[in-house]
């Protein structure tokens, strides 16, 4: 919260702040050179004070910009109060105020994939056919927010087939809510089509008990009972323990009225079982054709895709040797400087196959690399990280780490110390080598 709100409210330096961003315009206090205005200054102290007094609370930044903007209406930075009124509403979990703030911030571009899935929630949460039909109209910018996203890198360091899976999920999200909202308008026969919908576009838990849930309603027990048994069985991080109670006392509760007891619920319950787990080896079948790396959880687990012309590195291959893992990217101006050192300490051991260099890309955007390695007349074959990064807990460029012949971690170099850096890369990587291979 401190972060956003000291981005958003620059405070006044030397008479004049920063721009303040609102949509396609800014705010300034006054123009370059001009004095400013005395009005605008007190105006913007106050702001200071509100949101100094306010600290990290959600709840007293929401009470004291509501005051603020009902003494200043037409405060010239009130499309950025309004911003942080609605991220501040959504750290409070304030659900009228997530509608009142977050609707007008999605009234101008670009959208907030995240703000219109709150947005939604809350409105699906009133059950209500009115603020069902309001949520409805947030669906395709919802979906085609999604799909927009599709086009981009992947996202955190992630690697494709686990973005591509969280986008999926996303996706069965916005069905599930858009399921909701039919629903809650009317027309339960178009709630239970978008349930489907988000079931087959990605299996969780909420999604089988949307699609339960309305065709119970439409009299459809033995469908119902089924997705009920889907929910209670899939492996679904996201259920807990109450939910799938949930889930059994309501398939219970419908077999029963339609079977007369309980007798071969048992059945549904294991074909169920058997359907979801299939469902999801499927899943992550697919899974592994995009992301090689997507089961790995050893570092020799992982094959690192090539940049350029170089072929795929089967880190198994270099199990027994010493590996030295120099993690960079096109943006990072040190990894610049340290390369032609590490490039001379590779070349110290140029005759030795047991002590191997790897060069590995951290770029969101791996269509960079290619052209960077051209132009800045880098040699040697270069990979991506494929996920290695998460692996290896990667938080800053450039990182260098050595791995010893057991394939243990035997040295993290955490940035760079240009007059030394040599020198203690060929100690840690001496110290690598001859480490005791049985030592813990």
């Amino acid at each position: 919260m401190k972060t956003l709100l000291a981005f958003v409210f620059a405070a006044a330096l030397c008479g004049q702040a920063p721009p303040v961003q609102t949509g396609d315009s800014s705010v300034t206090l006054a123009a370059p050179g001009a004095a400013p205005d005395p009005a605008l200054v007190a105006e913007q102290n106050e702001l200071n004070q509100v949101l100094g007094e306010a600290g990290n609370s959600a709840i007293d930044v929401i009470h004291g910009l509501e005051r603020y903007l009902k003494k200043y209406p037409n405060a010239k930075q009130r499309a950025g109060i309004e911003k942080t009124l609605a991220h501040a509403s959504v750290d409070a979990n304030d659900h009228d105020r997530i509608i009142l703030y977050g609707e007008k911030l999605l009234e101008t571009p670009p959208d907030d994939v995240n703000l219109i899935d709150r947005v939604m929630r809350e409105l699906v949460g009133k059950n209500e056919p009115e603020a069902a039909k309001k949520a409805l109209s947030y669906g395709p910018r919802y979906e085609a927010g999604i799909e927009l996203l599709r086009t981009q890198p992947a996202q955190q360091h992630m690697t494709p087939g686990q973005w591509s899976q969280q986008l999926d999920r996303a996706m069965a999200r916005a069905y599930a809510l858009e399921a909701e909202a039919w629903g809650n308008a009317g027309n339960m026969e178009e709630a239970v089509k978008e349930a489907v919908k988000s079931w087959n576009m990605y299996p969780t838990g909420d999604g089988a008990r949307v699609a339960a849930g309305w065709l119970a309603k439409l009299g459809r027990l033995r469908e119902s009972v089924e997705y009920y048994a889907d929910a209670f069985t899939l492996e679904d991080p996201a259920s807990v323990e109450t939910d799938r109670a949930h889930d059994r006392t309501r398939m219970g509760e419908l077999y029963t009225k339609l079977a007369g007891s309980e007798k071969g619920l048992g059945d549904i319950t294991l074909e169920a079982y058997d359907r979801t787990s299939a469902i999801m080896h499927d899943r992550m079948e697919s899974v592994k054709l995009k992301d090689p790396n997507a089961q790995a959880a050893d570092i020799f687990d992982f094959t690192l895709p090539p940049v350029g012309a170089a072929t795929p590195l089967v880190m198994s291959s270099l199990k027994g040797k010493t590996v030295i893992l120099d993690f960079w990217a096109t943006w990072c101006i040190p990894c610049r400087a340290q390369h032609p050192l590490f490039e001379k300490v590779r070349a110290n051991y140029a005759k030795n196959p047991d002590v191997v260099f790897v060069a590995i890309d951290s770029d969101d955007d791996t269509s960079l690399a290619a052209p960077f390695l051209k132009e800045q007349k880098w040699e040697n074959p270069a990979w991506f990280e494929g996920g290695l990064e998460r692996k290896l807990a990667i938080s800053s460029i450039p990182t260098t780490i050595v791995l010893d012949p057991a394939g243990r971690i035997s040295s993290r170099m955490t940035g760079m110390i240009p007059d030394r850096f040599e020198e203690m890369l060929k100690q840690r990587i001496e110290e690598a080598r001859h480490a005791d291979k049985t030592d813990k």
